[in-house]
């Protein structure tokens, strides 16, 4: 089959085969590589209506035929590149229909970062953005249920959907939001493709109601699996199938368009840097600073501290020179700190408030309650001038590792774990103890306050020996996490490289609850197959870039 001459007939979107197309489309953010057959471009639902409709009609003769949705590719878990149809939704579908001071509705290619600007003028903020806020789009937060330095004060992505538009692999497309009792009742009444959906959601949820709640992660955020616990609430009676699509990967439907809340953008802002010497006294810090109600609680480590350090002429075109020039000079001093020893932690410790002077007096008190601890150096700034350049190095520390390193690659296989604030003491140091064990160079950067972790590993990926440290590392790490209470994931999703350890995480009923509810929505896996509940590591080990 010519697929490309087929779609172009029921398509109105470009479709594209050329090489360098289908090389770009090959990769996302993750180790991963998957060659598409065909790169789309729909310029509305109606297309991507249309190329549902045409995988199910073609299908039977060309079992291989799939569809994996796509917006900005800053995908770091491999949910974003696919072997079949790559459905880009970011040439188009990229409107935003309207913003308002609480809600915002907007198509989901649409970058976060455009995004911003036009909410900002209605003085209010999605605060779920990633750090990769400036590449990433709104349909991407959905898919992987973002979150980041906010989520300590404001939760994660689906606290803030209200309503999305889906095509389901009916071909069709549906409106789905929260749903009261009477109103879940008329759906389920319903004789067609959306009241069976409607009500086989309801009784697998219903008839396992104890064990689903139970089997939720005991964390702050969590990204893996399909959140059932999350969808069908029997004490306030909501039914939200929003609940499922979030953080989904476009496994089950395809979104096309997503309604949001908005909250308030802060007038004003703070941070309070600490320089750790050692994490000995972290179980007491931790509980010090979340006392104090911080708006993020962030960190980096030494590692990343050094390669901003080396790097840092690379910001010159991402800040504009005069910009640079003020960050270079502010330096100095922070320089000069580093001679009374090296921290092995940064924290970023930051306060908003309605006013300048609400926020020096948390950040002045928080800074009084935490001089009994052993920090080498604490920076009070109430307006982010002199702090703005350690939050620069820990939003762009990935960034740097990618685009610095030459000699090595990143490896985000262990890049996104959480575990419960008070135990970070006794977790941490086993955690060195792992990335020593198997010689891995990695920059730890994190959200401190909810004890979410990125660890981003430099390797050489192509090197047999290498890639043979892949299995038994994030293993023994994910061993580590689970048996600490935590989480695999807290916000960059399963996609293809934690999907194949979801049996760590779940029961094998818990998790075959999951898999039941990926077969309900795609009967026939033609959304986004092997990822999430559908990858295997054998698959995915197989498909891990060769050349960088």
């Amino acid at each position: 089959m010519d697929l490309q001459a087929e779609l172009l007939k029921i398509f109105k979107g470009e479709v594209d085969t050329t090489t360098e197309t289908l090389d770009f489309y090959s990769h996302d953010a993750s180790l991963f590589e998957l060659r598409p057959q065909v790169v789309a471009f729909p310029q509305d639902a109606d297309d991507i209506k249309a190329a549902v409709a045409f995988v199910n009609d073609h299908r039977a003769e060309n079992p291989e035929l799939n569809i994996t949705p796509r917006s900005r590719g800053t995908d770091m878990s491999g949910g974003a590149i696919g072997q079949s149809i790559v459905l880009d939704v970011s040439k188009h579908m990229n409107k935003l229909e309207e913003a308002t001071p609480t809600t915002a509705h907007v198509q989901p290619g649409m970058l976060y970062r455009e995004f911003d600007i036009e909410t900002i003028k209605q003085g209010s903020i999605l605060p779920s953005y990633p750090a990769s806020r400036d590449l990433a789009s709104v349909g991407g937060m959905v898919s992987n249920n973002s979150g980041g330095e906010k989520s300590l004060e404001f939760g994660k992505t689906d606290n803030f959907v209200t309503e999305l538009s889906v095509v389901l692999s009916d071909g069709n497309e549906y409106v789905i939001k929260p749903l009261n009792r009477d109103e879940l009742n008329a759906k389920m009444g319903q004789d067609d493709f959306e009241g069976n959906l409607y009500r086989q959601t309801f009784e697998l949820l219903d008839a396992n109601y104890d064990e689903i709640a139970a089997a939720a992660p005991k964390v702050s955020k969590d990204s893996t699996g399909y959140h059932l616990w999350n969808i069908w609430k029997r004490d306030t009676g909501i039914f939200d199938l929003t609940k499922l699509f979030i953080g989904a990967q476009g496994t089950l439907g395809i979104v096309t368009d997503i309604k949001f809340n908005l909250v308030p953008k802060p007038a004003h802002s703070g941070t309070l840097v600490c320089y750790m010497r050692s994490i000995d006294q972290l179980g007491d810090v931790i509980p010090a600073v979340l006392a104090h109600q911080p708006a993020s609680f962030e960190s980096f480590d030494d590692n990343t501290l050094w390669l901003c350090f080396k790097f840092f002429f690379s910001f010159i075109k991402k800040l504009g020179l005069w910009t640079w020039i003020k960050l270079a000079l502010q330096l100095i001093p922070d320089g000069v700190m580093l001679i009374k020893g090296v921290p092995q932690l940064v924290l970023l410790i930051e306060f908003t408030g309605e006013s300048v002077d609400e926020v020096r007096h948390k950040i002045h008190q928080t800074k009084k309650d935490l001089e009994k601890y052993d920090f080498t150096y604490m920076e009070e700034d109430e307006t982010e001038a002199k702090s703005r350049k350690f939050w620069l190095m820990r939003r762009e520390s990935f960034n740097l590792l990618r685009s610095k390193v030459k000699d090595k690659h990143t490896a985000p296989f262990i890049d996104d774990f959480i575990v419960p604030p008070a135990r970070l003491t006794e977790f941490l140091p086993k955690l060195r103890v792992i990335i020593k064990k198997y010689n891995l160079l990695a920059t730890i950067a994190g959200h401190m306050g909810d004890g979410n972790f990125h660890v981003i590993p430099l390797m050489k990926i192509e090197d047999p020996k290498e890639r043979a440290k892949l299995e038994p590392a994030m293993t023994e790490v994910n061993t580590l996490v689970i048996g600490y209470g935590g989480s695999v994931s807290g916000e960059h999703n399963d996609g293809m490289i934690r999907g194949p350890w979801l049996e760590q995480m779940y029961s094998p009923s818990v998790l075959g609850y999951m898999k039941e509810m990926k077969q309900l929505y795609d009967p026939n896996t033609i959304f986004n197959p092997k990822k999430k509940t559908d990858a295997t590591w054998d698959f995915s080990f197989n498909h891990i870039r060769e050349k960088f």
